[in-house]
């Protein structure tokens, strides 16, 4: 039989369309290790709960605050209106300020009270000549007995004792009136029977011999400036522990003070939050007391410190304003006692094994399992290395950056992926906690090393899994000649632009980018009415729930999945504030996957209308196909 030839002529043979690689993402390896590396991850997550129980426990006993107001400005906005302080004190009393902060005399502060009497040396030579008086010094007698005579044996400044028309003087060779000259003991014990909470700042200085010998007996010192007293001489700064006793210092938000390291070492320490005047007078009452609220609510603090407004009805709606807040937030207005939060050493030590068992396991996921194992290996030494090779700060941040890109590289083909992911991240916060939150980094003392990384890590071991299995110099050439439209380079700037604006907004502080008017105000909104999510968490949740959906089409998806790395890894730098209460993040957390939930799915049906609508609009429909109401 001749055999039977097709007698149409045959096109001439086309060739085989190459792959695009920015339109496709190859499929996760699954290793034969994945059930041994997650039951390992499962086992170890037992101890990682356990300190998260004993944490929220901790963190709950601490929920107390005192509202603690400058007595120097009260007394200079009492006279400005002229009002007794003790007057004004009372009204802000009932408002809840139950404490003050006083700060140490000076030698000019007996001068005010009449206690002393201070003369320059050339008016008293001028008036008294002939009596080898030194016109550059200066000269103090006693207005009431025994005071300026028992000045100079506290001082290393050489004095001599002169007689003026029988008269005793001390003549001192410089000014002496901004030397420290302890409390004002009669105004110190009037406030202690007001059973205020009690701050006391001292003063610095060189030539003080016996530091710390004349501080009162209250319950917290605050130092002045940016270092404490002795911090620049060690035998100075061991005196200066010693005369604290039972005194707490105080831990100054945004104002970090060399020496005071040691201090809290053997002392501990209480967190204080206080607004700078200027910037204070800049912004209106009631955002004033949202950030106090804030500060004490979600940052651990437990001194309130407050100035008054230049009036006092202003100083008044702020009080009243802060009181509601807390009273709404649980925070009881009292004296704070003071505990600190310390972890086993041994659960920490159990809970390392699933956050290397979490970078193991993602690195034997990629599609070029090489490549997964080299992207591992030198995440584990950048983490460790950034945090000096301590081992349960450098596994802190392997969890940080390991759990949010597990997921994905994991399972990223249907939308119910996204549940993976999250769980997966919520599990890396556990061993986040578990690993970082300590006796330091609880005071904040110790913040997280690798904030930054946290965003920028796993959005990159997420992109290097989208490399698809074949040799790295045939993907490098394919990625270089693809053809790039305008609309592609167009989308990837956008991209790269959100990101920059998100690590720019990253942490509590302004970095780089500023909020607007807008955002700050609903951002108070929300934050004084619940505990306020992260917006970046509620953008990047619904672009990652798109991205895994497929509706869109081409790289779009890829692009998009890769934005909702950044969503599951906002959760993981959520929860490295360690002064943040637990459950605070958790409410963040959770209120921003709600949203991001809910927005995403209707996205999703959203984009389905949009992209059929443009497809089919003005155009008749296909012939024979049935018209449907």
């Amino acid at each position: 039989m001749c055999p039977v030839t097709d007698p149409t002529p045959h096109a001439a043979p086309t060739p085989a369309a190459r792959p695009d690689p920015l339109r496709l993402i190859p499929p996760p390896s699954r290793h034969p290790l994945t059930p041994v590396l997650l039951g390992l991850m499962f086992l170890s997550l037992i101890p990682a709960l356990i300190l998260a129980f004993q944490r929220v426990g901790y963190e709950q006993a601490q929920k107390t605050a005192a509202l603690v107001m400058d007595y120097p400005a009260l007394v200079a906005q009492a006279k400005r209106y002229g009002q007794d302080p003790q007057a004004l004190l009372d009204r802000y009393k009932a408002l809840g300020v139950n404490g003050v902060a006083l700060y140490e005399d000076v030698i000019g502060s007996l001068e005010q009270r009449g206690a002393i009497y201070i003369r320059a040396g050339s008016d008293l030579t001028a008036e008294n000549p002939g009596l080898g008086l030194k016109p550059g010094s200066v000269y103090m007698r006693s207005l009431e007995p025994g005071v300026a005579e028992a000045l100079p044996a506290q001082y290393t400044i050489p004095t001599r004792t002169v007689t003026v028309k029988g008269q005793q003087w001390i003549e001192w060779p410089t000014d002496p009136r901004f030397l420290p000259a302890g409390p004002d003991q009669s105004l110190l014990a009037r406030l202690k029977s007001q059973n205020l909470t009690l701050v006391y700042r001292p003063y610095a200085d060189d030539a003080v011999k016996n530091v710390g010998a004349n501080w009162p007996d209250v319950p917290f010192i605050a130092f002045t400036g940016d270092e404490v007293i002795g911090a620049r001489t060690p035998e100075l700064l061991a005196q200066v522990s010693e005369r604290m006793g039972k005194r707490i210092p105080a831990i100054i938000e945004s104002n970090p003070q060399r020496g005071l390291d040691d201090l809290v070492a053997a002392h501990g320490g209480a967190r204080m939050f206080a607004l700078n005047p200027s910037w204070q007078n800049r912004l209106a009452p009631l955002d004033v007391a949202s950030k106090y609220n804030l500060a004490a609510r979600e940052r651990g603090m437990r001194l309130m410190y407050l100035r008054p407004y230049p009036t006092i009805n202003e100083t008044e709606d702020m009080l009243r304003r802060t009181s509601e807040l807390l009273r709404a937030s649980g925070v009881r207005v009292t004296q704070p006692q003071i505990t600190y939060f310390e972890p086993s050493t041994l659960l920490r030590a159990l809970s390392i094994v699933g956050p290397l068992a979490a970078l193991l396991l993602l690195g034997l996921s990629f599609p070029l399992r090489r490549l997964g194992l080299a992207a591992a290996g030198l995440s584990l030494l950048v983490a460790f290395g950034m945090n000096k090779f301590s081992p349960f700060a450098g596994a802190a941040l392997v969890a940080a950056v390991t759990f949010p890109a597990l997921g994905m590289v994991l399972r990223r083909s249907r939308v119910s992926d996204w549940f993976v992911a999250t769980g997966l991240s919520l599990m890396g916060v556990l061993f986040v906690s578990a690993l970082g939150a300590t006796h330091d980094s609880t005071l904040g003392l110790d913040p997280f090393r690798g904030v930054g990384l946290t965003l920028v890590l796993p959005l990159a071991l997420v992109a290097a899994s989208f490399l698809p299995r074949q040799d790295l110099r045939k993907t490098a050439h394919d990625l270089y000649s693809t053809p790039i439209r305008l609309g592609d380079i167009a989308v990837m700037g956008l991209g790269l632009a959100v990101f920059a604006l998100v690590f720019l907004r990253r942490g509590n502080t302004t970095s780089g980018a500023s909020v607007s008017d807008t955002e700050a105000d609903i951002r108070r909104g929300l934050q004084d009415s619940i505990i306020r999510p992260r917006f970046k968490e509620m953008a990047a949740h619904p672009i990652g729930l798109i991205g895994l959906s497929g509706v869109l089409p081409g790289y779009f998806s890829a692009l998009l999945v890769l934005g909702g790395v950044v969503g599951q890894a906002s959760i993981l730098n959520t929860f490295s504030h360690f002064h943040t209460p637990l459950l605070i993040s958790a409410a963040r957390a959770f209120i921003g996957l709600g949203v991001g939930l809910v927005a995403g799915l209707v996205l999703i049906q959203v984009i389905k209308l949009a992209l059929r609508l443009w497809n089919t609009y003005g155009r008749p429909p296909a012939q024979g196909a049935e018209v449907r109401a």
